[in-house]
């Protein structure tokens, strides 16, 4: 598969309709259910979700609203969490579900709009410093596929896992030294390999194939530690080496502050 600017759109879209498939059957109980995420019930993840959607899509139409708004966004995490969450779930709280899916919906389509008019090497504006294309709608999916994992997990739904987790395995082995950054720790010296079963049966690689530290099994089991929705005890992947193994503890694929994953069999922390 040739990764452009195009297929990753495509699959941000595909993804979309996965999330949107577990969402539309779920009736306003399961709607109002807490998620693993500590505070946040399933409508409060999709409000989430269709906040960012909507800067997303602003940062690729109007930099400037978009800049705005990221400087709102510093202001409430500077007053305090409460605030924070005012900001970007509150809005939604006197919704309905279906009003709230709604919304969702259009901004979801808004962005990808925004994405067909984004040039193969064009840069958008973030929390942070500005992405690639690519990389853009690429941590886009991988929000939608991670928080989409926590609503699975509230409502007790299923969800096949598709090759589109390349996305996810691929920004999550990249994240590795930033995850060391972030903490205002020193990443360990030594390569690790990584070797994961993709759901169609291939071998997804990365690193060198000499390296004596390493990770291997299932590629969801992967995606699940790095965007830390499972406990690496609680999955089936062999990891082998210290380096390989502290990373494990350390996983962090999404930007934002350093925070804690799960303990073993438990909700997130």
């Amino acid at each position: 598969m040739v990764l452009n600017v195009e297929t990753v759109a495509a699959d941000l879209a595909a993804e979309h309709a996965a999330l949107d498939a577990v969402l539309t059957p779920l009736s306003d109980e399961q709607w109002s259910s807490a998620t693993p995420a500590e505070g946040w019930s399933v409508a409060d993840t999709v409000a989430h979700l269709t906040y960012f959607d909507r800067t997303a899509a602003t940062a690729v139409t109007d930099p400037d609203e978009f800049q705005r708004s990221f400087e709102e966004l510093l202001a409430c995490a500077e007053r305090g969490e409460d605030e924070l969450d005012d900001l970007t779930v509150g809005w939604s709280r006197e919704m309905s579900s279906a009003e709230l899916l709604a919304e969702w919906r259009k901004w979801r389509a808004n962005l990808l709009s925004a994405a067909a008019t984004l040039a193969p090497d064009g840069r958008v504006p973030w929390y942070g410093p500005s992405m690639g294309a690519k990389s853009f709608l690429t941590a886009r999916l991988m929000e939608t596929w991670a928080h989409g994992q926590d609503v699975v997990d509230a409502v007790g739904g299923t969800r096949v896992a598709t090759d589109r987790l390349k996305h996810v395995a691929q920004l999550g082995y990249i994240t590795r030294k930033w995850a060391y950054v972030n903490r205002g720790e020193q990443a360990p010296e030594g390569e690790i390999r990584l070797e994961l079963t993709a759901p169609n049966g291939e071998i997804w690689s990365w690193g060198d194939d000499s390296a004596e530290n390493r990770i291997s099994g299932p590629a969801e089991d992967f995606c699940l530690v790095g965007c830390q929705r499972r406990n690496v005890a609680d999955t089936e992947l062999g990891v082998i080496g210290d380096v390989a193994d502290n990373w494990m503890t350390k996983a962090q694929a999404f930007a934002g502050p350093a925070t804690e994953g799960p303990a073993p069999a438990g909700g997130l922390r």
